[in-house]
């Protein structure tokens, strides 16, 4: 065997890859490598490990490509992370919280992008007062490509925009998840640093379209405490951590966790049952990234297309505020 692929080889099971592997040496200064991955979330981690390992301990002046074994997912241009929000069942709140999330990370000073994928009951137009917008076409390298319509600050897509308020999509599994794909291809992000994705609820055509078609950052889960919530967000959680799906958990939040009254701020409802998300994440070692109260207003700015981030309400900015520190936090470990 060669001495240079010898070392390689051994260099490699040393950082503790344990992937089957295939070297292959031209002029002892380009090298390819073949490796098989469970899952293409990894190549990214390997390629820099081993990368890394052969510069420091071999030469730098060598030429590497790493070739893996799975179909690589879709990078959209000039967007650095994709965060996916999804439920195990509908009515939990699940686009409350993404146009709430979307608006904080915004506030940060982050590009932000929010992409509303509910294709049976897209929300989001209505939350941001934009049902009634005209979307723009227009033409990049003989293209043509949707804008998204910008509010608040924060650049924003919907199947909504392309069908009435009272117009029910009858379209089936195969034909949403070629409409999903192809809305996503035809429209133009410009630079993001997130793209936050509001899923439709449970594990349908549309959402397995999505996570395999994109090369998603994370998923944020969203339940309410109450068991029958809790059961159908298990089967989401199992649907990610699938073998061929394996997308990374952020976390998970509890929406609608507890009640108190104006008259007395410090005493809890729990009218939906007492912290059935915060048990089940750590059981199931998940981070819990917190928990939403019932208060009217959240409603009610949701309906009248203002979210309650917006307003002057300091106790609930500061929960999405420190959910939003928590997802940055991850994006930027998950991409060292």
């Amino acid at each position: 065997m060669n001495k240079i692929k010898y070392k390689i080889l051994k260099l490699i099971k040393k950082i503790g890859i344990k992937n089957k592997i295939d070297i292959i040496i031209y002029n002892n200064n380009k090298i390819l490598i073949k490796i098989e991955l469970n899952h293409i979330n990894d190549k990214k981690k390997i390629e820099s490990k081993i990368k890394k390992c052969i510069y420091k301990n071999i030469y730098k002046n060598i030429k590497i490509k790493i070739i893996s074994n799975i179909k690589e997912k879709k990078y959209i241009n000039n967007i650095k992370n994709i965060i996916v929000i999804a439920s195990g069942k509908g009515g939990v709140g699940k686009s409350t919280i993404a146009a709430n999330i979307a608006l904080t990370i915004s506030n940060l000073g982050f590009k932000v992008g929010l992409l509303d994928a509910d294709l049976y009951g897209p929300s989001i137009p209505l939350m941001f007062d934009i049902e009634n917008e005209k979307i723009s076409i227009i033409e990049i390298e003989n293209c043509k490509k949707i804008l998204p319509i910008i509010k608040y600050g924060i650049k924003i897509l919907s199947i909504g925009f392309f069908s009435e308020l009272n117009q029910a999509i009858v379209w089936r599994g195969p034909m949403a998840s070629k409409a999903i794909k192809e809305f996503i291809n035809e429209s133009f992000w410009d630079k993001l640093d997130f793209l936050i994705v509001d899923l439709p609820p449970g594990t349908g055509d549309i959402t397995l379209s999505l996570i395999q078609e994109l090369n998603i950052t994370g998923v944020i889960l969203v339940s309410t405490p109450q068991i029958i919530s809790l059961i159908d967000v298990r089967k989401s959680i199992a649907m990610f951590n699938l073998k061929q799906i394996n997308v990374p958990i952020i976390g998970i939040i509890e929406n609608m966790s507890f009640f108190s009254p104006k008259e007395s701020p410090n005493k809890k409802y729990y009218i939906f049952g007492e912290e059935g998300v915060k048990k089940m994440a750590k059981y199931l070692n998940i981070k819990f990234l917190g928990e939403i109260p019932i208060i009217e207003s959240i409603r009610k700015s949701a309906d009248f297309g203002c979210p309650i981030v917006l307003k002057n309400e300091k106790k609930i900015y500061y929960i999405f505020l420190k959910i939003a520190k928590k997802i940055i936090n991850f994006t930027y470990i998950n991409n060292i």
